[in-house]
């Protein structure tokens, strides 16, 4: 009677858990908890359960119950992982906006939020530090029987792990090894955010002294440029100034093989320091700085908006200071004992904000991004739900961390594409996530921009956001001069040399001469577009998707921008066998050789993703930009974003034409945004800037809009036509891409699902169309469209929406056709 008694006792308090598993299900899990870990259970731990035939998962607990599942019998979680939470009860109900806004599944939120280092998997591999010293730590016998096994293997996956060690759960324990930095895991990226380190000069300590210094200086006697290097160094030592290498070489003119001489000579001993990648002298205005009455005026502005609106549009011309600004407004909000979360479009190309405010807040910050290894990345989540991170310099993925107090978001450049979030789901716009975020916390948040949204400029002059302007450059740096070239009429004059008019090819040289620098942008990569048989037409293309190849010169091949196939170049024509091959349309690769040729004295890099491919090859790029040790950067739209430079005064866009021709509603809101930001880039110190725009349409007119400064000429004609053709910001859009490897299953399925839209959504529902690419990787597309009008509820439209997915899904016909939603496509 005893023994049944304790039964039912432990009937009555047996809980049942609801997880999350990293994995794209449309329904939660449930659990059995085993008795003994009752009290460590708790929403926002994770747990190992197990999943399917023999898949093992870190699920996170969503919620706690006494009630069984009444379909299925429930197994026993195996384990519970961590002593506290490490997802809080804002997050989850960020996570549940998310995932019905987007319509996506909590899986992909999970596996959209947390880092690799917190959801392991069976599948997940664990790798052996080589660099580790195993002596010094201390292990037991566990973690030494499977450190052995790593020495031997050198990687293992965790199913690997759990049949070595002869148990099921062995998270824990990979968990005590990744705490103690002696493995990673294999998603981890191990390019670290490296500082920039500069070489400076130092005299050996045996020349310091008065006696050998004499000496010396009669041995240099006898080489002049070696004795005018030693000079100069002793003059600038003198005043009491560190002296770069850089800038003796500069300034001295002895050149490289004098300096190599005295250093090789045990003169000169080279240190390498690390610096910031602001100038040395903006180091004090950057931490004593007074706000300029313009900036200043700003400032009161959105501190008195942010009484009436949680949201306010910071519409400042490029240079204005909008970064110092941000810096008053962190400062009000960390005095306030709150959190800050500060977005960015891109940390590898936003290097100088981050180092400016790193540099004026210390160690309070933290940056998350994934260029970051996942020890990193976790150390990070854990600081920032500790609250010891006041503010966190993040891109997108940061919208996800665990703030307790979040007080402030700051959206840079408001208006990037790259807020958005296209593979995997949920394909969310992080500006807009992080207006509903700031809104879950009752905390402020200002978007910035010089050439703001179409939509956020909407929103302000609707009403629904603050909206603050900043007319003036800071410093009263003026507004670059700007000259449009007409490439069609240029070339009737024969006054084209390769892809340059003369005028910017004058410019360039002039510019050079006054030791000035230069950026050329060109929104193509590679060499040559495409490469086409001048006889019969034949064009190569990707096997695997519906585009041409692009010739790229560095590697000799044909490559896909698509799916990164590639083949040879094409010499003989594989159709007709004819070897006249021409080249059609040019990449920065194509430029950077032509431009070497007529100014063989320049020297050129080229920023665009192939040059970027390697470790650390964009901080050095951009480094080498910074010390003047390249004239001229040609790049693609990456030379437009956030980057500083204080010797750039001449920009010269080669071909504008490739923006504005480009199908989409927005191409021409796009094309004015990355034009005036290029040009934002010239003259942002002392100098009045130039820039250069070729065009063969010369007299469009987004091209003069970004020459006349116009944006609000840009926005009206926008929004006058958009309202015509009833466009965002009138009307909400979703897109259903459908995609399946058989082109005849495809459209059946398309037309089928498009059809059963339409018995509730009616005219709402455009398509099924092919996209401008209908085939990547060897699935075919088809795009339908769901087009709303601010009449319609868009709530409903999503429930109709996911209530015929599922109906479509159980067709059998229909059963491997891919079915991905995109909210808000832009």
């Amino acid at each position: 009677m005893g023994e049944m008694t304790e039964l039912d006792f432990e009937e009555r308090n047996t809980l049942f858990v609801e997880v999350i598993l990293p994995l794209s299900l449309s329904k939660n899990y449930i659990y059995r908890v085993p008795f003994e870990l009752n009290d460590q259970t708790e929403c926002g731990k994770r747990v190992i359960v197990q999943f399917g035939k023999n898949k093992i998962y870190t699920a996170l607990i969503r919620k706690i119950s006494r009630n069984a599942p009444e379909l299925y019998q429930a197994k026993y979680i195996l384990d519970v992982i961590d002593e506290f939470p490490i997802v809080n009860a804002a997050q989850f109900r960020f996570w549940d906006w998310m995932t019905s806004y987007y319509l996506c599944n909590e899986g992909d939120v999970m596996s959209a939020a947390l880092p690799a280092g917190l959801k392991l998997a069976s599948e997940t591999i664990i790798i052996l530090r080589e660099e580790m010293s195993l002596d010094t730590l201390e292990i037991n016998e566990k973690e030494n029987t499977l450190l052995t096994a790593l020495v031997k293997h050198k990687k293992l996956t965790v199913d690997q792990i759990s049949s070595l060690m002869g148990q099921k759960s062995v998270f824990p324990l990979i968990r005590g090894l990744l705490e103690k930095e002696v493995v990673f895991i294999a998603e981890e990226v191990v390019e670290k955010y490296k500082p920039l380190l500069k070489s400076y000069i130092e005299l050996e300590p045996f020349y310091r002294e008065e006696e050998n210094y004499r000496s010396l200086f009669e041995i240099l006697e006898k080489a002049p440029r070696q004795l005018d290097a030693f000079l100069k160094y002793t003059q600038l030592s003198r005043a009491g100034q560190t002296v770069s290498r850089q800038q003796l070489l500069e300034e001295s003119g002895c050149g490289q093989a004098a300096l190599k001489t005295l250093i090789d000579k045990g003169v000169f001993q080279v240190v390498k320091k690390k610096v910031s990648r602001l100038r040395d002298e903006n180091d004090e205005s950057i931490l004593n700085f007074e706000l300029s009455p313009a900036q200043q005026k700003a400032y009161d502005e959105v501190q008195q908006s942010f009484l009436e609106k949680d949201v306010v549009l910071l519409h400042g011309i490029t240079a204005s200071g909008k970064t110092q600004v941000y810096i008053r407004m962190i400062e009000k909000a960390i005095a306030e004992q709150g959190q800050v979360l500060f977005l960015l479009p891109e940390i590898a190309l936003t290097t100088q904000i981050v180092e400016r405010i790193k540099h004026y807040f210390g160690d309070t910050i933290g940056v998350y991004h994934s260029k970051f290894n996942d020890n990193e990345r976790v150390e990070i989540w854990n600081r920032v739900l500790s609250g010891n991170y006041k503010i966190v310099l993040g891109a997108r993925s940061a919208v996800f961390l665990p703030f307790n107090n979040l007080k402030l978001i700051v959206v840079d450049e408001e208006h990037e594409a790259s807020y958005k979030q296209n593979e995997p789901s949920p394909r969310y716009q992080a500006r807009d996530a992080a207006v509903y975020l700031a809104h879950l916390h009752k905390a402020k948040i200002v978007l910035g921009s010089a050439t703001p949204a179409i939509e956020s400029y909407y929103n302000a002059l609707q009403g629904k956001y603050g909206l603050v302007t900043l007319h003036e450059r800071f410093g009263g740096v003026e507004l670059p001069i700007q000259q449009v070239i007409g490439i069609a009429e240029q070339t009737k004059k024969k006054k084209m040399v390769s892809y340059f008019s003369t005028t910017l090819l004058d410019d360039i040289t002039s510019t050079l001469e006054k030791k000035e620098q230069v950026i050329l942008f060109q929104n193509r990569r590679g060499y040559a577009t495409i490469l086409i048989c001048k006889t019969c037409g034949f064009a190569p293309k990707c096997v695997n998707c519906d585009v041409s190849l692009t010739f790229h010169k560095s590697s000799g091949k044909l490559h896909c921008h698509y799916c990164g196939y590639h083949e040879s170049s094409m010499n003989i024509c594989p159709a007709c066998g004819s070897v006249h091959i021409e080249q059609k349309g040019f990449g920065t690769e194509r430029v950077e050789e032509e431009l070497s040729l007529l100014l063989p004295e320049a020297k050129i890099a080229r920023l665009d993703v192939d040059s970027t491919r390697t470790k650390n090859s964009l901080q050095k790029i951009i480094a080498d930009f910074q010390d003047k040790k390249t004239d001229i950067l040609i790049g693609t739209q990456m030379v437009a974003k956030g980057l500083d430079f204080d010797n750039v005064t001449l920009i010269g866009v080669i071909n504008a034409d490739t923006l504005l021709n480009y199908p989409d509603f927005r191409a021409f809101e796009r094309s004015y945004q990355l034009l005036a930001q290029v040009a934002g880039r010239a003259g942002r110190r002392d100098t009045q800037g130039k820039v250069c725009i070729q065009a063969y349409d010369a007299d469009h007119r987004i091209i003069k809009q970004v020459v006349a400064n116009d944006y609000i000429g840009m926005y009206e004609d926008e929004i006058a036509e958009r309202q015509a053709f009833n466009y965002p910001p009138f009307s909400r859009m979703i897109f259903v891409n459908m995609k399946h490897k058989d082109p005849n299953v495809l459209n059946a399925a398309s037309m089928r699902f498009a059809a059963m839209l339409r018995v509730t959504l009616a005219d709402r529902v455009l398509g099924p169309e092919q996209p401008l690419v209908s085939r990547i990787r060897n699935y075919y597309i088809r795009q339908i469209i769901i087009k709303a009008d601010k009449s319609t509820a868009i709530q409903k439209v999503k429930s109709v929406l996911k209530q015929t997915i599922q109906d479509f899904n159980t067709e059998n016909s229909f059963k491997g056709v891919i079915i991905q939603i995109d909210v808000d496509p832009y």
